[in-house]
């Protein structure tokens, strides 16, 4: 007999699917049955759902291709719910498998009951309960569909004996991708070049909707003469090879980024939804082009709106632009030479017997890293490092929870990239908040014989954190960690564990964990007291600051603000 569980298994079969990351349970045990006799589709053992989900939309990330994860009822797929909420931001191919409890039951609060089509329906470009065999394989066909072709989560509910059940239909699809090429018509693309040659001066911002049309881009920045400014997903896209290139900017940046745009009297605005709304100067005319007409103006107003892929409507784009004179870029240029030195100047060792600072520890792991590596830092202040020192190549990678900004993605989304590569260098840059959340999923790296890189920046506190209470004029609170040895926790997992307490022991460190064969994890202890300075400081900003000094010394911490003090002298001079 040909269940609705074996049926389900022979289609993601066929349609490629090589891994399904989760935890077993009583209602999935249909779908483990026929995983246990098709020995193609590897199940990856996680230690928690929301690792489980991570990975998959890593993988998805990483391969372009429909990845699953799956829950068992109640709250073994309440688990997901975090992981498919980036994979949705990031708008990836996820397929989850939402186990529900019997079928008669639903509806009794029943042990585990939930309602998981309600749950997941905003994580999700698709959600549906299969409350019957005979829709079945339909929905999958659908949900796979509508995954693949809207680049988003799809959902489906099934409880246990209906995917233990007989296959009312026993057909297996293979649901083949869709090509095209979207451009806008030609009188919208005259529009926006009259609107661009009009301009003085023009900026480019671009985000990952660039990712492929790296050359087309240049071509037009080369029309344009204009500096080309990325938001964190466009950085290995737009960064490398490119003399156009003048940062980051938003709170993650840096100066010359946010000065290129706001000296440009035109921002072209390619594949991104940069979020925050101050760092877009109020006076320059803005063209938005995104395959996705619906995110367009969302930030603020748009002069034109295109609706297109970038590499298309780029080429497209260019024959009816005028060469620009390169005033403006060569300033942005210059501009970002010498902030780019003075972020290069953070990055050393410090004193003998101080805490790391962490600006250099991220310059030395950009440096030891492969050509080819793929890094993932925590959200937090791993990715303000991770923005301002990894260096893209066109090989190398960088993900993370860049749209949902979610703790401890760093891991899980290892898992995910090196279960559909072993052989592919994979470093985080974890940070202890972010690690310790889901800790329990180092032992997946061991378990599942990945060979990640796990670099802790190890402050004992929630730096980003603390930050964000200090700028609002607010004593940190309830932020500070008290931390194990990783290394050593590590070592007892069966992971290589290496301890960096010093500036002149962090390249053997890193030299040596990157070249074990298998796990490792360098716990280096940082500076907590480093700022993560945004590119443009608020009135606000520098004002809870000041009241933040004031509360320190009347509350008898004034010890607290010298440290912070003298760590970022070299900052502010």
């Amino acid at each position: 007999m040909v269940t609705v569980a074996e049926n389900l298994i022979q289609t993601l079969s066929l349609n490629g699917v090589q891994r399904i990351y989760g935890l077993p349970g009583d209602s999935l045990n249909a779908i483990t049955e026929s995983l246990r006799t098709h020995p193609e589709i590897e199940w990856v053992h996680v230690r928690h759902e929301e690792t489980a989900a991570f990975a998959a939309g890593a993988e998805a990330e990483m391969t372009g291709d429909v990845t699953v994860c799956a829950g068992s009822c109640g709250p073994g797929n309440l688990h997901l719910i975090n992981g498919l909420y980036d994979a949705q931001r990031s708008r990836v191919p996820v397929l989850a498998l939402a186990a529900h409890i019997p079928t008669e039951e639903i509806g009794t609060t029943y042990f585990q009951e939930t309602h998981p089509q309600e749950l997941f329906r905003e994580c999700s470009v698709y959600v549906e309960y299969v409350a019957d065999p005979k829709q079945m394989p339909r929905l999958l066909e659908i949900a796979l569909r509508t995954a693949i072709e809207q680049r988003g989560v799809a959902v489906l509910v099934i409880p246990g004996d209906v995917a233990s059940a007989a296959a009312h239909d026993d057909r297996r699809t293979l649901v083949r991708k869709a090509r095209s090429a979207v451009v806008p018509l030609p009188d919208q693309l005259q529009e926006a070049a009259d609107v661009l040659n009009a301009a003085r001066s023009v900026t480019i911002l671009g985000g990952a909707g660039t990712a492929g049309a790296h050359a087309e881009v240049m071509q037009l920045a080369e029309r344009l003469a204009s500096p080309i400014v990325h938001a964190m997903r466009g950085k290995e896209h737009l960064e490398y090879d490119s003399p156009y290139d003048v940062g980051m900017t938003g709170l993650l940046g840096f100066a010359s980024g946010y000065k290129a745009m706001s000296e440009a009297d035109a921002i072209l605005m390619l594949g991104t939804d940069f979020p925050y709304p101050q760092f877009y100067p109020d006076d320059a005319r803005v063209i938005q082009v995104d395959i996705r007409g619906a995110q367009i103006g969302r930030r603020r107003p748009v002069d034109v709106a295109l609706v297109g892929g970038v590499r298309e409507t780029a080429a497209a784009l260019v024959p009816l632009l005028e060469q620009k004179k390169d005033r403006h870029l060569k300033d942005a240029r210059k501009h970002y030479a010498k902030t780019r030195a003075k972020l290069d100047d953070l990055a050393t060792p410090a004193r003998k017997g101080a805490a790391v600072h962490p600006q250099y520890l991220a310059r030395r792991i950009s440096a030891l890293a492969a050509e080819d590596a793929v890094f993932i830092p925590d959200v937090g202040s791993p990715v303000v490092y991770a923005a301002r020192y990894l260096e893209m190549n066109g090989r190398r990678r960088l993900l993370g929870s860049f749209s949902h900004g979610s703790m401890a993605n760093a891991v899980p989304q290892a898992i995910g990239v090196l279960a559909q590569d072993r052989a592919r260098q994979t470093v985080t840059l974890s940070g202890d908040g972010g690690l310790t959340m889901l800790l329990g999923d180092l032992l997946t790296l061991v378990q599942m014989k990945l060979p990640a890189k796990v670099v802790v920046f190890n402050n004992s506190s929630l730096n980003f954190v603390e930050l964000e209470m200090k700028a609002a004029g607010q004593l940190p609170f309830a932020t500070s960690l008290e931390n194990p040895d990783f290394a050593a926790v590590a070592r007892a997992m069966g992971i290589k564990g290496i301890r960096v307490e010093d500036s002149r022991d962090v390249d053997a460190a890193l030299t040596e964990a990157f070249a074990h064969d298998g796990p490792a994890l360098v716990d280096v202890l940082t500076d907590p007291q480093e700022l993560t300075i945004p590119p443009a400081i608020q009135f606000e900003q520098a004002k809870g600051f000041a009241l933040y000094s004031l509360r320190t010394v009347l509350s008898g911490r004034g010890d607290e603000l010298f440290d912070l003090a003298k760590t970022n002298l070299r900052q502010l001079f």
